[in-house]
């Protein structure tokens, strides 16, 4: 499985060249961190400072997203080419509706 998994990161990478910096990061976000994972993140833009914000479902994800910070980063930065100072995770805000369910 690992092997499979570092193949298609290679793929990947080479194919995502032609891109922006942030379209290579979105590409490359489920892939670095699994698609199980991914699914309760939101890639939302890079920064002037290298630094990838990103929007997280909710405070129960946030720790597990915060424990893999370095670890995400050098893999993402990796997979996509592209120099990463850092992730920011913020979690989503509850609509009104949302909080009174």
């Amino acid at each position: 499985m690992q092997g499979m998994r570092d193949l298609m990161r290679g793929v990947l990478g080479r194919s995502l060249r032609e891109l922006p910096n942030e379209d290579r990061l979105m590409a490359a976000w489920p892939v670095a961190c699994g698609s199980a994972l991914a699914a309760h993140a939101q890639v939302m833009y890079l920064d002037t400072e290298s630094v990838l914000h990103v929007r997280v479902s909710g405070a129960e994800w946030m720790q597990q997203f915060v424990q893999m910070r370095s670890a995400l980063a050098n893999d993402l930065g990796r997979i996509a080419g592209v120099r990463l100072n850092g992730i920011h995770f913020e979690e989503q805000r509850k609509s009104r509706y949302q909080e009174k369910r």
